[in-house]
């Protein structure tokens, strides 16, 4: 890992952190987290719902991962390797079980189950911290970005712009917190740091399948 890239893997972890423990400890945090729940987008707002109904599914998992998979076949067989495929199997791999992990813990009500205003909503059999939405539209669409050597740079700011209107769409539509969405942000944002990383895990996995499929 590059130092820039460690660098900002530590200052997005921190990030992270910092919002776990502002929800944990019932900050401010929490209060804007109330805030934006109680002033209510959708319905200052009616006139975009329909549109933000339909744009939120390029964060769904299902979806997204299916139009993602789509184009690492593609790619795959274009370059007669693995690796593309291998990437993004590992990177949301990684991605439900750091996740997931958090929202077990954290056991957290989203704003239409909410019961008490100016409670963070912990520990009550919810998963809704970090926002899955988020995080997997950083991942999903951030591989594609990492993986597009010849476009990385106009695909990271597609990715990016991507990532960050589908965690302000969830926020409109009320079905996370905005921390829910910072901490989304984050945890993704740590998956793709990692990647280099597990590079030559992903190495020695291609070529073991390529020998296995070669037999």
């Amino acid at each position: 890992m590059s130092r820039r890239r460690a660098t900002l893997f530590a200052v997005t972890l921190a990030a992270y952190l910092l919002v776990l423990a502002g929800v944990l400890l019932n900050t401010d945090l929490v209060d804007l987290d109330w805030s934006v729940r109680l002033l209510r987008p959708y319905e200052r707002w009616p006139s975009l719902e329909p549109l933000l109904d339909t744009w939120v599914i390029a964060g769904q998992r299902g979806p997204s991962a299916v139009a993602a998979f789509a184009w690492l076949l593609w790619r795959a067989h274009r370059l007669g390797r693995l690796r593309p495929l291998l990437v993004m199997g590992v990177a949301l791999l990684l991605l439900n079980v750091t996740v997931g992990a958090v929202k077990i813990v954290t056991g957290r009500l989203g704003p239409h189950y909410a019961q008490y205003v100016g409670s963070p909503e912990l520990f009550s059999g919810g998963t809704i911290f970090p926002s899955g939405h988020t995080a997997n539209a950083v991942v999903t669409w951030g591989v594609l970005a990492y993986l597009a050597v010849r476009w990385q740079r106009t695909g990271a700011m597609i990715a990016a712009a991507t990532a960050c209107s589908i965690g302000l769409t969830t926020v409109y539509l009320g079905t996370h917190w905005v921390s829910d969405v910072l901490a989304g942000w984050a945890a993704g944002l740590l998956v793709l740091l990692s990647l280099p990383l597990l590079e030559p895990l992903l190495a020695v996995a291609e070529q073991r399948l390529h020998r296995r499929f070669a037999r």
